[in-house]
């Protein structure tokens, strides 16, 4: 069960936004996900919950940022509850996308394991985006592709790296992620700080 730290920053002026305590190991359903989100100066910032059936689709994701609460699930496409910080009014949403995507390094993991591409393939994904700082949804459209996999060598025995390409297709903007497992080991605005164990592998 990979137990671990991430630092978020933004990715473009690098200023340090949170500080991500994570776990995430396999199970009966698929795979789960939990962390806890700090501020640079340590103040409780929110916390991602999320579980993603053996295709990995979600079966439900639970998010909190600044009192905001996000509920949601795979259902007719996405469905999902945003509370807000007085727990008064609750709006719901649904989109007809594959997934959920947004700052947590999880949503990277899960969108790979979605999509399972072989070396060199590419495919679209559509994904409805919890923005911070108030969890504000947004469908966003993506292309990824799985540009190489490559074995290292480590004490536990080889460590396969994936490199993924992601296309924003509204802006074409193009960034590189690189997992390992259920680890992201590097991504823009992402950086693993620490990680206690390895990786687990998918079957």
């Amino acid at each position: 069960m990979p137990r671990g730290r991430y630092s978020l920053h933004d990715p473009h002026d690098h200023t340090p936004l949170a500080e991500e305590h994570f776990q995430c190991a396999p199970g009966p359903s698929g795979w789960r996900y939990v962390s806890q989100l700090t501020t640079p100066a340590g103040d409780h910032r929110g916390s991602v919950d999320l579980t993603l059936d053996e295709l990995g689709r979600p079966l439900r994701v639970e998010l909190h940022a600044a009192a905001w609460q996000v509920r949601g699930a795979a259902l007719d496409g996405v469905t999902w509850v945003r509370t807000d910080p007085t727990g008064t009014e609750a709006t719901e949403g649904n989109v007809r996308a594959h997934a959920f995507t947004g700052t947590s390094p999880a949503f990277l993991v899960a969108t790979a394991r979605l999509l399972r591409l072989t070396p060199s393939a590419a495919t679209r994904v559509r994904l409805v985006a919890f923005t911070d700082p108030v969890l504000a949804p947004r469908t966003v459209d993506q292309s990824w592709t799985l540009l190489k996999s490559e074995a290292h060598a480590t004490d536990n025995g080889p460590l396969i790296v994936d490199e993924y390409q992601v296309t924003a297709l509204d802006t074409g903007e193009q960034h590189t992620v690189h997992l390992a497992g259920d680890v992201v080991l590097a991504a823009p605005g992402i950086e693993l700080e620490d990680l206690e164990s390895p990786p687990s592998v998918f079957p």
